[in-house]
């Protein structure tokens, strides 16, 4: 992996284990496997997230109950569920630090492209709200797309925005539920994980690769 695919999806994570590794695929020989981490909010709140790591990291700090610190990326990748193709979050760790550079347990830096119109809207309340899908460029010919949500005036910027314009983003990767109404008209509980965003820039300088679509459901 060159260093523009390193410096372009930078993930900082530090929080409690709150569930046993269990077996996600294997590459090449290599087996992954898939945790949940809870990470505190700047405030009293807290969100759960997945994190995708290699047999080669497992050990005693990944057991449940241990605080880690963990620098990787934020992935997606597609899974067939119930006929259906779903595109699923995870934060793929790299390595395992003593402590992170920052004092803040939860940093995404993210550089990538808008790949579908972004989507503002205000709350019953007037508060201003923006989702935005964004596509970044990963090793092998690959993409990761990673759901981005903006509040107030990132919102008011990112909904100007068009599609295939270059970004720089820092936020925290965010778990939130929400209820699914079915086709048999239950209704039920699900989790999203996006970045809430609190920078967002034009990016500097235009990578001569775009971004892959053979990924996005």
């Amino acid at each position: 992996m060159n260093y523009e695919m390193m410096e372009n999806n930078k993930v900082c994570l530090k929080g409690e284990v709150v569930s046993k590794p269990e077996f996600s695929h294997e590459v090449f020989g290599e087996g992954f496997y898939e945790f949940m981490l809870k990470v505190a909010r700047l405030s009293e709140n807290y969100d759960i997230i997945p994190v995708t790591i290699s047999e080669k990291l497992l050990g005693e700090s990944t057991m449940v109950g241990k605080t880690i610190c963990i620098k990787g990326q934020f992935r997606s990748y597609n899974k067939l569920l119930d006929g259906k193709s779903k595109l699923l979050l995870t934060v793929f760790a790299r390595e395992i630090v003593n402590s992170l550079d920052d004092e803040n347990p939860n940093v995404a830096k993210i550089c990538g492209y808008v790949c579908k119109e972004p989507i503002y809207r205000t709350t019953p309340f007037g508060r201003e709200i923006c989702d935005m899908l964004l596509a970044v460029n990963r090793a092998y010919n690959k993409s990761d797309y990673l759901p981005c949500i903006a509040w107030g005036r990132n919102a008011r910027y990112i909904g100007n925005l068009s599609v295939g314009e270059k970004i720089d983003i820092t936020g925290r990767i965010q778990s939130r539920e929400y209820q699914k109404r079915l086709d048999n008209g239950e209704v039920e509980i699900r989790t999203a994980y996006e970045i809430s965003i609190s920078k967002v820039n034009l990016a500097t300088s235009e990578s001569k690769e775009s971004p892959s679509t053979q990924e996005l459901a």
